[in-house]
């Protein structure tokens, strides 16, 4: 017998959340769909959930296992996201379940001691890179450039945001800006990219490109199979940075990774506490510039999130290059009509 729900609810969340507790694991509040396959005594012998493409929480019971439970879940939460329009799928699960995931379609994309990462496309993670190699100038991909990146959600672009690019422009050929593709926030993607373009025009050495699916975004990290909650935080943080280090930094030649002070945050704060430990053993130098400040309050993306939800944008108007503010303006007069 099959249960399904987008999500599940009430009593049957509650038996899910049980179950996977006897597994080990915890149920992730982003879920969006969940299937159980029960027994004749209505009780879960499976499970396994989707957040957007990802594929989360699945456990089959010991006594169940080796009945073809594990494939009967994947099968049905792929044909889920299919139904979605969402043909790249991607697991986060713990490194002891590579072989089954293998032998159902998957592939790894990087394990650490804690996380297995994996997708459904045999060379998606080579195409990812082919596709930013080809947006970079042939000059940025020479051995002899010093060439440094950042990571950065911009939501929205600040002072902040074209402080930090302009000091790590100063130290570099070439730039590499990898915008989080996530669209979770409360600007779109698109919106998003429209106000970086606005903020870094002039600043032509530049590259702008979106991290996809494989760099960091707090939304799909797996903090569901770990008990201690910051233990988690802090494996997703190291499989983000190792991914970085190993697999992309080497393919665009990166020496150098720039980040801001984090004064309001303490999980940013925490990520780049990891990446000083983490990137500097791949050759990769780190560098924490301070944040500027307005009016003696530091610039964040934030503040001026709050100003938008507030309809008081003048409030935040030195935090905004003129272009971000012009733009804000627009989109605060769009969402008014």
């Amino acid at each position: 017998m099959i249960l399904s729900g987008n999500p599940l609810s009430g009593r049957e969340l509650d038996q899910l959340k049980i179950f996977l507790k006897k597994m080990n694991l915890e149920y992730d509040e982003g879920i969006e769909y969940s299937i159980c396959i029960l027994n004749e005594k209505h009780e879960i012998t499976g499970t396994g959930s989707a957040d957007r493409n990802v594929l989360k929480c699945i456990a089959v019971d010991p006594a169940y296992q080796g009945r073809g439970i594990s494939a009967q879940i994947l099968s049905e939460l792929i044909q889920y996201e299919f139904e979605k329009g969402r043909p790249h799928i991607f697991i986060y699960t713990k490194p002891g379940n590579q072989d089954m995931f293998s032998d159902m379609g998957f592939y790894t994309i990087l394990m650490t001691k804690q996380i297995l990462f994996m997708e459904n496309r045999k060379s998606g993670f080579d195409k990812f890179i082919e596709d930013i190699r080809r947006e970079t100038p042939g000059e940025a991909l020479e051995k002899d450039r010093k060439i440094g990146a950042v990571v950065a959600n911009c939501n929205p672009f600040t002072l902040g945001h074209k402080y930090l690019l302009q000091k790590a422009l100063e130290e570099c050929d070439y730039l590499h800006l990898f915008l989080l593709s996530d669209d979770r926030g409360m600007f779109t993607p698109k919106e998003r990219f429209e106000m970086v373009r606005e903020g870094i025009s002039g600043m032509d050495r530049i590259l702008v490109h979106w991290t996809g699916d494989y760099m960091v975004s707090a939304a799909t990290f797996p903090t569901y199979f770990f008990k201690d909650k910051a233990q988690g935080r802090r494996a997703n943080c190291r499989l983000d940075l190792e991914l970085f280090a190993k697999r992309i930094a080497p393919e665009l030649h990166i020496t150098e990774r720039f980040v801001g002070t984090e004064p309001g945050c303490a999980v940013t704060g925490m990520y780049n506490q990891e990446m000083k430990g983490i990137l500097p053993r791949y050759g990769i130098n780190v560098k924490e510039i301070e944040r500027i400040t307005s009016g003696g309050i530091p610039i964040s993306a934030s503040a001026v999130r709050q100003a938008v939800i507030r309809d008081n944008l003048e409030a935040v108007k030195s935090m905004l290059p003129p272009g971000g503010y012009q733009y804000l303006s627009r989109y605060l007069k769009k969402h008014q009509e």
